[in-house]
């Protein structure tokens, strides 16, 4: 999954507009143009369409645990130059405040599984011998999940 695909999901989950989203890079103190969100929003095909850096992402991620779970003490964290799979489910699963089990009813909750010791795996430094790379298909389930709890949510 690209960088765009995961803001776009990500938009669509906490129902947010192109000024909120710009809002949640203001929590790390970096001042974005909502017509860069909106930039970025756009599908692919579009030829408006601009590309988001690693960054540009991984300074949004830092933002949203920020906003939702409130910003710590003393100096913020820099921004990654380069996410994987793996930095970005990890600053999610921050964001969003969820244990192991949350995310494995998360996979549940879409009828997808995943083993607890799959998921730890996830979690791992890069040089364990448990360590394992989450893939696209891995990430893009996990969002599922949460877009479906969010949905719920707000159904209720």
């Amino acid at each position: 999954m690209d960088n765009n695909d995961i803001f776009r999901r990500l938009r669509y989950t906490l129902n947010y507009n192109d000024k909120q989203m710009a809002e949640v890079f203001a929590e790390t103190g970096t001042a974005i143009k909502q017509e860069s969100v909106t930039l970025w929003l756009k599908k692919h095909e579009d030829p408006a369409h601009l590309a988001m850096s690693d960054v540009m992402m991984a300074t949004f991620l830092n933002g949203l645990i920020n906003k939702l779970r409130g910003k710590k003490e003393g100096a913020q964290p820099a921004p990654e130059k380069e996410l994987n799979n793996n930095i970005i489910f990890r600053k999610l699963r921050i964001a969003f405040n969820l244990q192991s089990d949350d995310i494995l009813e998360l996979y549940t909750s879409i009828e997808k599984s995943i083993s607890p010791h799959e998921l730890s795996a996830f979690f791992r430094k890069p040089g364990s011998s448990k360590y394992r790379e989450c893939n696209d298909q891995y990430l893009r389930y996990f969002l599922s999940g949460l877009q479906k709890k969010y949905e719920d949510e707000r159904v209720s």
